[in-house]
């Protein structure tokens, strides 16, 4: 009897623990791209008469722009404030795209990066198998880390300044991401929910600077101001197939220059995130780009770099494309 009494208690214990599991397992983190549909084209936008940024949303890729702030004039009017905005935030731009109203036509709006005055940009050097493979040099074992100044950031159409200091500069299409919200040391499996969404990168690259002058540190070679354009848009996570299996290319006055696979990733997603937040605590809205493939110029025989007049159009597949000449 006795026996049979604790079996009974027994069970009963581990149906309640299944059941609180269960209920706490199923209470959705805080964070953005947490809603279900959310499925998001996110920018940030100048349009006529406008007295600064606006938030808008996409319709589509190349699409017109639902204006945000005049849905929600509460809404913030940064990119980084929408972000720590949280779901809270996503959906009202839900609410807002399905309205059908507020919208303005793609060619009224100039858009900006998606995301600016965030708190890092973080890079990441040979990151990509075929890359290393051009320049000859070992698979790193580790993600090698370094940064951009938020000042290098510019928008999708914007020009690329040529420095007076450098005569070699030199493109890299580089797929970027944009933190959601606040962690430090993130586990790798819980990484992908601190991950807002996805977008075109043009990693500037002053080669003379990088290589060869400053120690060769690669900061100041990296952070010129206009050397990091960004867009179209941040594009939610849940609204792309699969982040490591994109093509992504590179094209200079439309010659092909790179072609390749974000599946040649070495460090994807997850990891960069785990890695960088045992150092350091990621905010909404840093930025994280996350390496290039091969074709860049420094590496050609002989070298091509940069010159004034030049168009560099970087693409990446289900993100989109931003173009920016050379001035």
């Amino acid at each position: 009897m006795q026996t049979d009494l604790m079996w009974l208690l027994l069970q009963t214990w581990l149906s309640r623990t299944q059941t609180f599991q269960g209920v706490i397992a199923s209470i959705p983190r805080r964070g953005l791209c947490q809603l279900p549909g959310a499925r998001m084209r996110l920018v940030q936008f100048l349009s006529p008469g406008s007295d600064g940024p606006r938030i808008g949303v996409e319709e589509a890729d190349g699409g017109n722009i639902v204006d945000l702030n005049a849905f929600d004039p509460s809404l913030p009017r940064h990119m980084r404030a929408f972000l720590e905005g949280g779901d809270t935030a996503l959906d009202a731009a839900k609410r807002a795209l399905e309205s059908g109203r507020y919208t303005i036509s793609r060619s009224k709006v100039h858009l900006m990066s998606p995301i600016t005055r965030p708190d890092k940009v973080i890079c990441v050097g040979m990151n990509y198998v075929d890359h290393c493979l051009e320049q000859n040099v070992a698979i790193p074992k580790e993600p090698i880390i370094f940064s951009k100044f938020p000042s290098s950031i510019v928008g999708p159409s914007d020009e690329i300044q040529l420095p007076a200091e450098s005569q070699k500069v030199d493109w890299e299409v580089e797929l970027a991401f944009i933190i959601g919200k606040k962690g430090k040391n993130i586990k790798e499996e819980d990484a992908m929910g601190f991950v807002a969404g996805f977008t075109v990168a043009h990693d500037v690259s002053a080669r003379d600077w990088q290589m060869e002058k400053n120690g060769k540190q690669w900061l100041l070679g990296k952070t010129f101001d206009t050397f990091c354009p960004l867009g179209p848009a941040i594009v939610t996570r849940d609204a792309i197939s699969d982040p490591h299996k994109l093509g992504i290319r590179c094209k200079v006055n439309g010659e092909l220059v790179q072609n390749s696979n974000t599946d040649q990733m070495i460090f994807k997603t997850e990891a960069l995130v785990s890695w960088v937040s045992r150092f350091v605590t990621l905010y909404p809205g840093d930025v994280f780009l996350t390496g290039t493939p091969p074709g860049v110029g420094v590496f050609r025989k002989p070298p091509v770099f940069l010159k004034a007049g030049d168009v560099v159009e970087c693409e990446i597949d289900e993100l989109g494309a931003i173009c920016n000449k050379v001035v």
